[in-house]
């Protein structure tokens, strides 16, 4: 049997946006008030013959409908609320997961809102720790460089990391270059937009623009598909300037710091775009099963950009299969990370341990896949490769990453990886972090989370030194 589909706060604020009275907007889709009214209230699911006629009335698709949104707010309250003392007051208990979906299905407004007072709670704290580090350390102009990267993290996250304009922006473009190699691209910057492309022997040189001369210079030690990234970012940074100012504009960033970082972010979604069109990419994920590799070879891009771009395919009226991506260094850090899905990441702390992208760095040569499951009992194949990026140099270190790709076991036959998978056995137990995960027989918990009580038992060691109390 279906889960059953709650659409309420999402049917209330479409009905209020054009102005309908209840019984009008009954009228319209041929039901009762009352039976409209418990829909609204979330205490009456939509059935089949609903949602096709809130679709054809109210003229979206059943995925602007769906509750990705509420798991992402669901996900980030749920961290905010445990995060104390802004859990509530001193000495309480932060509220239970059934009071957070409740709030998150009834309220939105006011769930969002309590977010957005706890974001800015965290920009002060840091601001406060960073400012005690400087006077410490002498260091008066010290900053914490980690807010403007958090903000510009949030506003991709609930983009869904697709920006529309752009996307279809960069796509027109890349018909009119006719390919996304490098020689087409440097092509179109001499032909098209008079610049000049010159290579740069300095092992860490990515890119540089010299406005004056109109050079773009790239560096030669790099592979092929980075240098036709960063010759598409270029592309992108002289013909789409309006589009990025204008999703700058309407973002409105609390500091210049992030606006930048930002834009930056933009620039390099409308690249990989550009070298990834989006109608063709889709359809040529769909054919090749989302063989990362065989896309890569097909685009002339890198496993990396693959995956980050199969993570992007959520237009409206064409989705792709919904993925999470996520990228680790050694360390643990997260270092990119989205979620079309219902998984969630943990925004403080380190990921769950048991999650196959943490072996990728042992195996940076092989292809894992995990059938997983989280705590609300969704199941995800998961998909970790390890990428080594050449240094360029001897004395120069190469950068090492794990990448993580997934998606809800419904999609696995649409994966090649999936072939062979028993579905039907058993799942490797996951959370999102130890801090906030609900298990309570991991054997690999590194502490208790957040909102949970415990107990320590001196004379009765085991693998974890506590148990959690219900």
């Amino acid at each position: 049997m279906g889960e059953k589909l709650f659409i309420g706060p999402r049917l209330r604020l479409l009905r209020q946006s054009r102005g309908w009275k209840l019984e009008a907007c009954a009228a319209q889709l041929g039901l009762s008030a009352s039976y409209l009214s418990q829909i609204e209230a979330n205490q009456r699911p939509v059935t089949a013959r609903v949602l096709i006629d809130v679709m054809r009335v109210f003229e979206v698709d059943a995925a602007s409908l769906d509750a990705a949104d509420d798991q992402r707010l669901i996900a980030d309250l749920r961290e905010a609320t445990a995060d104390a003392p802004v859990g509530g007051p001193m000495g309480s208990d932060p509220p239970a997961l059934s009071e957070i979906k409740a709030a998150v299905a009834n309220t939105p407004n006011l769930a969002k809102a309590y977010l957005d007072l706890h974001r800015a709670y965290r920009r002060l704290d840091e601001r406060l720790k960073a400012t005690e580090e400087a006077v410490s350390l002498d260091e008066r102009g010290a900053a914490s460089a980690l807010l403007p990267y958090e903000e510009v993290r949030d506003f991709f996250h609930y983009k869904n990391n697709y920006i529309h304009s752009l996307d279809v922006a960069a796509e027109t473009l890349a018909t009119e270059i006719g390919g996304g190699g490098e020689r087409a691209l440097e092509a179109y910057l001499a032909d098209r937009l008079g610049v000049r492309v010159v290579r740069g022997d300095e092992p860490d040189l990515l890119r540089h623009w010299d406005a004056a001369s109109r050079t773009v210079t790239i560096g030669a030690a790099h592979p092929e598909a980075t240098r036709s990234f960063q010759l598409a970012y270029q592309i992108a940074a002289l013909t789409l300037p309006d589009i990025v100012e204008a999703e700058l504009s309407a973002a409105g960033f609390r500091s210049d710091s992030a606006a930048k970082v930002c834009r930056t972010g933009l620039l390099n979604y409308a690249a990989g775009a550009l070298v990834l069109p989006y109608e063709r990419f889709r359809e040529a994920a769909r054919a090749a099963r989302h063989d990362i590799e065989r896309l890569a070879l097909s685009f002339q891009t890198s496993l990396e950009q693959v995956f980050h771009r199969l993570s992007t395919l959520q237009r409206p009226g064409a989705r792709g299969v919904p993925f999470y991506f996520v990228r680790l260094d050694r360390a643990g850090n997260i270092t990119k990370r989205h979620s079309a899905t219902r998984l969630q990441f943990a925004r403080f702390g380190g990921a769950c341990p048991l999650w196959n992208v943490h072996d990728a760095f042992a195996r940076p040569d092989a292809w894992l896949v995990q059938l997983a499951q989280m705590p609300d009992a969704v199941r995800y194949v998961c998909i970790a490769r390890g990428v080594v990026k050449p240094s360029g140099a001897y004395r120069q270190a190469e950068r090492r990453y794990a990448l993580g790709l997934g998606c809800e076991a419904a999609y696995a036959d649409q994966l090649v990886y999936a072939d062979g998978l028993d579905l039907a056995g058993p799942s490797a137990p996951i959370g999102v972090s130890c801090r906030i995960c609900e298990r309570d027989d991991c054997s690999q918990r590194a502490f208790p989370p957040v909102d949970r009580a415990f107990e320590v038992f001196e004379d009765d060691r085991r693998w974890v030194p506590f148990s959690l109390r219900p």
